[in-house]
This record gives structure tokens, sequence and C-alpha cells, in this order.
């Protein structure tokens, strides 16, 4: 593998001052390993008017096969002869430009202490490789590659397969020879480019920071060459990932030079700096985190996850054995492709695949794939629904639905003030129809627990500040004869409720009329039936922001006052004074006879005392 580097002077400036850049001394021959064999350096003429200095690779085919392991296409023959009989020791290819990079290094860099004022001049230059692969275009494809370089004469000549049966033709080998005034780093560095794309191979493994070794050598030529793609592809030995790697960095090379500034001026729409110091660890991850962990505590192995978005929360999951089938519900198709597209479900294994499933759905209706699940995850949901609509949403996933565990997680509008970038009086996202207080969350959880026989903890996500809470606040809801399953916490008393002890009966209803007499009942006693039945009576008091309706607390129970008996009334159940009913109470009787509606300015539930007392009522009303 033979290349010459040659050059013309004068007296005043001699051509021996190509061993001053070259850094390598006409007088005499220097020998250089390389990691496939030797590198000679020597001068065949050298004197003021005209110098040459040439450089031989001799290649080992032996440790050429040793070492690259089936890298490249010397490592990668047709056939195990080829390994040792192959063009490898005598054509210029990714072999001599790693050779060209060790023995003239400094040269590359465009360095000479010796003769500073040389290295920025142009030279007039002759280069000439004897053979040359041009695989996929032969001469044409030499002067695609070097004439916009500058060279004013590119001369690519066909080696003839043999001389001697000029009738086989030309072989895929030129002979090159470069003529013209460059700068001499310039001319090795485009060298050091082009050879190994011309010969389209290389014998090593394509790194990442190839990219970097690239973008170092081709920087003043490549960002402006028109075969800018070609050369880009085929130095990253065509590797997609690395090649739009490339090109976007040259994109922005291009950009700087055309406005004069530094690369770093132009790429400076992202602050990681800043991001990194506002946020550390992102809240989304915290909450993951967090759900995953109750989760695992809750034993669950069949996992629903209830708006599942782009599917993070989905690929969290796979990454654990223990959950052995997770299943996406999104009512949106384009969050669920993106889903796709983020899991890889068309590339994933087998086995894996079989784990996961995505499904359109919406959680506001009752879906029979849904029933029978160990978990049920709604992450960050309940905040983009109208409320009025959460009572629908309630039933399908806590009536329906009735998983083992239930995880809502949900904003926390007190933490807002520490958002410094949030304005006073916003939600956190455009889409959010409500945030609501720690309290309004836990009425409302409790109200869910109480109504459809579950049990729920309340547990912090992120840092739970002293004044405001957490970030995020979370309740897991256990089903009633689940509860030995629920992580150990502080447990509100409506957890607590049976269905002997809470209920009132359609027959409980009937057999008490309305008393127009009778004072209001809290309005947050009526149930979903009560609700249903005037929705557009303008009586009906406004719930407050974020508080679920149709639901009593166990704290407004325990100070409500306790009513004097009267022996002649037969005691009505525990609870039903509450006006709370389960969902047994709410679907309608068919044997039970059909009770007048009370107005739903009232308390739209009454028990069997509220009938009969004057007394009572009395004590009611205080």
């Amino acid at each position: 593998m033979f290349l010459t580097i040659s050059t013309t002077g004068s007296p005043e400036r001699p051509a021996t001052d190509l061993g001053f850049l070259l850094h390598k001394h006409p007088g005499k021959a220097q020998t250089f390993s390389t990691s496939h064999g030797t590198a000679h350096v020597f001068y065949p003429e050298a004197s003021p008017e005209r110098c040459t200095a040439a450089l031989l690779l001799e290649v080992d085919p032996v440790a050429l096969v040793r070492r690259g392991k089936g890298k490249g296409r010397g490592g990668a023959p047709d056939s195990a002869l080829a390994q040792y009989v192959n063009d490898r020791p005598y054509a210029a290819s990714s072999l001599l430009a790693v050779a060209l990079s060790t023995v003239f290094k400094s040269a590359l860099r465009g360095v000479c202490p010796a003769l500073p004022e040389r290295v920025g001049a142009p030279l007039p230059l002759r280069i000439e490789v004897p053979a040359l692969p041009a695989r996929g275009g032969g001469v044409e494809l030499v002067r695609r590659l070097f004439e916009p370089l500058g060279w004013t004469s590119v001369e690519a000549r066909p080696v003839a397969l043999d001389e001697r049966f000029p009738e086989w033709g030309e072989s895929r080998y030129v002979q090159l020879v470069l003529e013209g005034e460059v700068r001499l780093a310039d001319a090795l560095r485009q060298l050091y480019v082009l050879l190994p794309v011309l010969d389209d191979a290389k014998h090593y493994w394509v790194a990442p920071d190839e990219v970097d070794k690239l973008l170092r050598a081709g920087e003043g030529w490549l960002a402006e060459h028109p075969e800018q793609q070609l050369i880009t592809s085929r130095y990253l030995a065509r590797r997609g990932a690395l090649t739009r790697q490339a090109l976007e960095r040259l994109e922005l090379v291009r950009l700087a030079e055309a406005d004069d500034l530094p690369v770093e001026d132009v790429d400076n729409a992202v602050d990681e700096t800043a991001d990194t110091a506002e946020r550390p660890v992102p809240l989304a991850a915290r909450r993951r985190a967090a759900i995953l962990a109750a989760l695992r505590a809750a034993g669950a192995a069949r996992v629903l996850d209830l708006g599942c978005g782009q599917g993070q929360l989905v690929g969290e999951l796979l990454k654990d054995a223990r959950f052995t089938e997770i299943v996406g519900v999104d009512v949106s198709v384009r969050a669920l492709s993106v889903a796709a597209r983020r899991l890889k479900l068309d590339r994933m294994g087998e086995r894996q695949a079989a784990r996961v499933q995505l499904i359109q759905g919406a959680l506001t209706y009752t879906d029979k794939r849904l029933t029978g699940y160990d978990a049920a995850v709604l992450s960050e949901v309940i905040e983009h629904l109208d409320l009025p609509r959460l009572p629908a949403l309630e039933y399908a996933v806590f009536g329906s639905a009735r998983p083992a565990t239930v995880i809502v997680t949900t904003p926390n509008v007190e933490y807002n003030v520490r958002w410094e970038t949030l304005p006073a009086g916003h939600v956190r996202h455009g889409d959010h129809r409500f945030e609501w207080t720690r309290e309004e969350f836990r009425a409302w959880a409790a109200g869910v627990a109480e109504r459809d026989g579950y049990g729920v903890v309340f547990l912090p996500v992120g840092p739970d500040d002293p004044e405001v809470g957490p970030p995020t606040q979370m309740a897991v809801f256990t089903r009633a004869d689940a509860t030995a399953r629920t992580p150990a916490a502080e447990r509100p008393a409506t957890a607590d409720r049976t269905a002997e002890t809470e209920t009132e009966t359609a027959t409980d209803r009937a057999a008490a009329p309305s008393d127009p007499s009778d004072p209001a009942a809290p309005s947050g006693a009526a149930t979903a039936t009560d609700r249903a039945a005037d929705p557009s009576d303008p009586s009906v008091p406004a719930a407050p922001s974020g508080a679920a309706t149709g639901a009593t607390t166990a704290t407004d129970r325990a100070a409500a006052p306790t009513a004097p008996t009267d022996p002649s009334v037969p005691a009505a159940p525990s609870g039903a004074a509450t006006g709370a009913t389960t969902a047994t109470d709410r679907a309608p009787d068919p044997t039970a006879p059909t009770a007048p509606t009370a107005p739903i300015a009232a308390s739209g539930a009454t028990s069997a005392t509220d009938t009969t007392d004057p007394t009572e009522k009395e004590a009611k009303a205080a």
C-alpha cells in the first residue's frame, strides 16, 4: 500500500520544507508499527526545487484476520482463503487512513513550531495513490468527491483487470493523482476521510466516537461538500443512528459558519444546567416509584394502567417480572400508538409481549374487559375529567371492574405556591379541570370508599412540605374482602363500614314518605339515585370546588348530635341516618313499592325516625 506527497519550491522557499511540515527528516528513512503491520516513511527525492515524501504500509494478513474478528471487510471475507489472499495489502483503504493519522499526527493537526508561517499557507501539492478502490461509482465517484475541494486537477485512471487481456475490462481500482494549491493539513484530512469512503469499508468496528473523528477531520470542508450525505454514511459504515447524529451536527456547523458564530451560540435552545438545578429528580419519576411500591406491597400481579397515556408506567411495570399481566387503557388512539412505539411492541420478544396489552377505552363507561384484575392505577387522571363525570368513573372502576386494589394520584393544589414558575391561581396543566386540596381529595376518597366497600389510606408523593403538604397526593384503596393486603397506614373511619351497618334499603325509603316540615339534611347526604332524579333542579346547592357529592365523611357523622329515641319506632339500622347507600341500594328493586321522590333541595334520604317523632326532628335541626 503506497502513497506519495510531492511539492515544488524555490531557493527562498525550498521544497524540503515539506520535511518540517510532516515532522519527518528527508535525510533518513523511518519505521512505525501499526496494529496491522509496519509503516515506512522515506523521501525518494529531496531538493530545494522538488521534494517527495512516500508512505509505504506493509500489512500483515494474518494479523488482519486475527485482530479483525469479523469486523469490516478485512475480517468477514467471502471465503476462508480470502482471509489471506485479498487486496488489503495493496489497495488504499481505512488501513492507510489509520497509518496517515498515526505517522503524520502533528501535520494532520496543522502544527509546526519550526515553520509556523508555512502551516497556514497553501502549497503546490501533487498526491499519488497507485491503487485506490472506488466502489459504486468508479472514476466518476472519485471526481465527485475530490473536485469540490479545490484541487485544480483530479485524475483517476481505471486499472485494467489484466493488461494482457483487455477484453476482461476494467477493475474497480483507479490510479489517483491530485494536483493543486492546498494546505498540507487540509489535504491529509481529506485523504483520512475519503480513502475509507471510496473503499466503502472499514477494518475496525465503527463506534460512536467515530462521529467526533469525522467532524474533526472534516472541519472547514465537509459541512459545505455537495456529497456530504454520501461521505458521512460511508465513513460511518452506513450506521443510521450515527449518520443522523453527524449530519445534525454538521448542519449546526454550517449555520454557525454562515452567521460567523461559535457552534455553542447556535445550539443554545436547552439550558441543561438550569433544568437540573431546578428539579434534579423529576416528580413523574417519584410518582411512578411510589405507585410501584404500593403495587408490590399489595401483592398485585395483574395490573390495569387506566389512562396510560404514552406508556411510561407500563414500561416501568414491564421491568419487574412479578407483574405478569399489564393492560394499558386510554381513550386516545394517538397516545396508544406513541406508547406502542415507546415500548417497541413490534420488536418485543414473544414472552415479554404476552405480558402487555394496550386497549382503547373510556374510563367513564363500564367495560367487562377490565374485570378480574388485582390492581388498577389512575395516575394523574381524575383531574382531567369534569367534576360531574367523576361519579361515572367511580362506578366504572370501583363499582363494575372492582379490582382488589386501586391507586389514585392527583396534584395537591396547595403545593402550587411552591412552583416559582406557576402563576398564582393557575393549574399545573392546561387540561386540568380542577385541582384539589388535601381536604377535598380525602373527602372524595372517603366517600368512594364508603359507597363502594373499600378501605383507603393516603400517602405523600414527593417532598412533604410541613405547611402545604406534598406536590402529589396518593390514595390506595383496598377492597373490603382484601384488607389484609393493605399497607399499614392511617385508615379513615369510613374504611370500617360494613354492609350490615351502613345501608338503607329501598323498602326503608319507601316507608318514609317526604315530610314538608322535616328540616333539610346536609346536601352531601343525597344518593346517586336522588341526584339523578332531577339534575336541572336549581334548588340543588352547588358542590364545593373539588368536593365529591353524595357522601358524608366519618367526621361529619361523628359531629352530628344524637337524636332522642322514640320507643314506639323500630330501630333503624346503624348508619341509616347518614343517607349513605350501597351499590345494592342504588339499584332499583322491582319487588319494592315505588317511593315518592323527595325534592332534591332536601336531604334526598330520610330515615324511619324522621317520620314519627317531632321532638327528634327539632333535635336534628338544632
